[in-house]
């Protein structure tokens, strides 16, 4: 530890009395601390460099026609309801399998597995739930009109659960590259 002691306060002499323990009023700089932070509110919005975003590939957003879009959200609509369907062991994850990634798909059979282990049911056997699991919403970004990157809001009773995927367009179908849940 160090013998460091602050000094007192210097008196302040106003006339004939002094005051003691009231100091010289500090002016605030532009930047303060190690951060080197702007303490001074911004007067004018921030500054986009156009350039910068066409030299990154997928940092924008590609226009897409209506009908494709549409096509997609449904497309990911039905493919999101069979994998987590396929994760609860209500169905096979070979009905998937023509879709998706062999990454993708044996993440998903490991799902399965790990969910009937701990419910100590067979994965893939039609059960009967109480609780079935329902999309609310999808949301799809086109990274290039061959690569769309979707999120999917959905419910497991009280629950909201999120799914993203990725879906890559080969020949004439739509393949799951990506598909995480949160």
């Amino acid at each position: 530890m160090s013998d460091h002691h602050p000094t007192p306060p210097t008196p302040i002499r106003r006339g004939a009395a002094s005051t003691t323990g009231l100091r010289a009023e500090v002016p605030v700089t532009e930047t303060q601390g190690a951060l080197a932070l702007s303490l001074l509110p911004r007067q004018a919005p921030p500054t986009v460099d156009r350039d910068a975003d066409r030299a990154r590939p997928g940092a924008t957003v590609v226009p897409i026609d209506v009908r494709l879009r549409r096509t997609i959200e449904d497309w990911t609509r039905r493919y999101v309801q069979a994998a987590v369907e396929i994760v609860a062991g209500d169905r096979p994850a070979t009905q998937l399998v023509r879709w998706t990634e062999p990454e993708v798909y044996a993440d998903l059979q490991r799902r399965a597995h790990l969910v009937a282990r701990a419910g100590g049911h067979q994965p893939g056997v039609r059960r009967v739930q109480q609780v079935r699991p329902r999309i609310r919403s999808v949301h799809t970004c086109f990274v290039t009109p061959v690569i769309a990157e979707c999120s999917v809001h959905l419910r497991y009773g009280d629950r909201g659960r999120a799914v993203a995927a990725r879906f890559e367009r080969l020949g004439e179908r739509w393949i799951c590259t990506a598909l995480d849940f949160a």
